[in-house]
Order: C-alpha cells, then sequence, then structure tokens
C-alpha cells in the first residue's frame, strides 16, 4: 500500500529524481523521459473518459490501471535482478497485451473496412482518444529508444505499441461506428 503523507520532498531540486530501485537519475534521463510520457498518456486518458460511458468506459478505466502498472515496470531498471528484488517488482504482462488484442479484435468487427486516412476529429470522445493515440505513440518512441541503451521489458514495448491500436480502434467506435470519421481528402486544399 502506498501511503504519501507529504507531497514535496525538495530531494529533486538538482534536476534528480529516484527510480523504483531507488537510483537517482537525472530527470532529463531516457526512462524518465518513457515513464513520464506513460503518465501523460495516461492523463489524456482521464480526459477521454470524461466523454465515455459503459463499455467504453471500463475498458478506460482498466488501460488507467495498466498505465501505472507500465510506469512502475519502466521506473525499475537491471529486470535481471528481479530475482534479488526484496519486492517482487511489477512487470508488465502478456495478458495485458492480449486483452487489448482481444479487445481490438472485437472493436473492429463492428466498422467497415477504412477506405482513407483518418483525420483526428468528429465526436469529443474520438478526438480525445485520437490524442490518446498519439501521446501512447510517443510513450512507445521513446520506450523503444530506452530499449536500445538498457533492458525493457518487451511486453511494457508491445502493450504500447498495441495501446495506440486500441485507442485508433475505439476512435472510430466512438465516431459511430465510423460512420462519423473525418476523412483525410489528399490535396484538397492546394
Amino acid at each position: 500500500m502506498v501511503v504519501l503523507n507529504k507531497i514535496y520532498t525538495k530531494t529533486g531540486d538538482a534536476g534528480e529524481t529516484a527510480l523504483g530501485n531507488g537510483t537517482r537519475v537525472a530527470k532529463h534521463s531516457s526512462r524518465v523521459n518513457a515513464y513520464g510520457t506513460v503518465d501523460e498518456a495516461n492523463a489524456t486518458v482521464g480526459l477521454a473518459r470524461q466523454h465515455a460511458e459503459g463499455d467504453m468506459d471500463a475498458q478506460l478505466a482498466m488501460i488507467q490501471n495498466d498505465l501505472f502498472d507500465l510506469g512502475a515496470d519502466l521506473c525499475r531498471p537491471d529486470m535481471e535482478k528481479d530475482a534479488d528484488a526484496e519486492y517482487p517488482p511489477l512487470r508488465m504482462a502478456a495478458a495485458q497485451v492480449s486483452r487489448l488484442e482481444s479487445e481490438i479484435d472485437a472493436m473492429n468487427a463492428a466498422l467497415e473496412p477504412l477506405r482513407s486516412f483518418i483525420l483526428p476529429g468528429g465526436s469529443a470522445l474520438a478526438a480525445q482518444l485520437h490524442l490518446c493515440r498519439t501521446v501512447s505513440r510517443r510513450a512507445e518512441r521513446l520506450t523503444v529508444e530506452l530499449a536500445t541503451m538498457e533492458s525493457v521489458n518487451p511486453d511494457a514495448v508491445k502493450y504500447l505499441n498495441r495501446l495506440s491500436d486500441w485507442f485508433f480502434v475505439a476512435s472510430r467506435i466512438a465516431n459511430n461506428d465510423g460512420k462519423d470519421d473525418v476523412l483525410w481528402v489528399p490535396g484538397a486544399n492546394r
């Protein structure tokens, strides 16, 4: 259980922060950029949930919890030392990726195939989901970059890759099952 009695600690005043294993790193480090952007993605999901109802809201709530799991995973380097840790680190699992894939498949089954690229927009929920998609794509890029320098859980990368796809398909659902998608018209304003 997490207990936060005091919100500010002043330990980051010199531009460093502590990772999940206690190591102090610069706040602009690749690892902090990756999990910080995951946190930003989570905030965009919170905005999207203001427009969601029923199953969509429930699925977004699960994604928000997953994103906290993902942040916990990414803030803990040295996966090879997991077995020796005092407390087992929280790592993303293949089941979380599989759940997203199942949800994508179920949503996509209700949609007509695309014949054009889609512009972010349509309903308020669809527009918010497109924002979620783009921020999660940035989180994925930063996490992939981190993985070129340090160990990263492969399921974390897979989850982020599926997540942006989930947001894309969900945005189409939010646009009246794709009927209200805003389609790109190449060269329309020349």
